[in-house]
């Protein structure tokens, strides 16, 4: 690892995509940071694993592995890859060996944007136009919302259950974007869990998609976690 900079790798949730980065992307790019967004399938812990994996194998390092929402998941386990020198979690999920995004959900308020998901016939998870508006992204335009919600990738129902085999937190620096206006990730599971992995926290009077209401402050927390990973080189 003797890049003067690093590689920022941005991994998404459920219910979106890689263009979900895009206003954070920009922002990173202008400071001539190298960004690369995951676009993982959602299908499984295992194959949104790979995915991530894969990229980080064509990325030189080091790498700061970025997680929003489910996206958390992913980097929890990809991220014990040699490369990846620290983790910054987006609203995430950021589970231990053992613990699935149904046992974070259950231990914790239960979040409103439950209420509005939808299983389709093949097993995976989306929500309603009304759930986008209301309780995934109520604080940036609506214009922009209703486009979300049409474009939204479904989550297989069936990766709640499944656990990670490693938990990268524990032995790599990390930070945590905590969004109090959190109705898909409560604030109080998101809070545990920075405190947990001992994280450089940063609270945001957000909704759960603070990269498109809050992309400056977002961008701002991943600056400096490269920063001070490529001072330390």
């Amino acid at each position: 690892m003797s890049k003067s900079t690093a590689t920022i790798v941005l991994v998404h949730g459920a219910w979106a995509d890689g263009s979900s980065w895009n206003k954070v992307t920009s922002l990173l790019q202008a400071k001539d940071l190298s960004v690369i967004a995951v676009q993982i399938p959602l299908t499984s812990i295992e194959e949104d694993v790979v995915a991530t994996n894969r990229i980080i194998a064509d990325t030189e390092g080091p790498i700061i592995l970025v997680g929003h929402s489910w996206g958390g998941v992913a980097v929890t386990q990809a991220g014990v890859d040699p490369k990846v020198a620290a983790l910054v979690y987006v609203s995430a999920f950021a589970p231990d060996v053992g613990e699935s995004g149904s046992s974070l959900i259950s231990a914790h308020p239960t979040p409103p944007a439950l209420s509005t998901m939808v299983t389709d016939s093949a097993g995976f998870v989306y929500q309603t136009i009304d759930g986008v508006l209301k309780n995934i992204a109520p604080d940036i335009p609506v214009a922009e919302a209703r486009v979300l919600a049409v474009t939204q990738r479904r989550l297989a129902g069936k990766a709640f259950g499944q656990t990670v085999t490693a938990a990268a937190w524990k032995s790599k620096p990390s930070w945590f974007i905590v969004t109090a206006d959190d109705r898909v990730v409560s604030a109080e599971l998101q809070t545990a869990e920075a405190r947990r992995m001992e994280a450089r926290i940063t609270v945001l009077q957000s909704s759960h998609m603070s990269l498109l209401s809050h992309p400056g402050e977002v961008a701002a927390v991943i600056e400096e976690a490269a920063a001070l990973i490529v001072a330390r080189l």
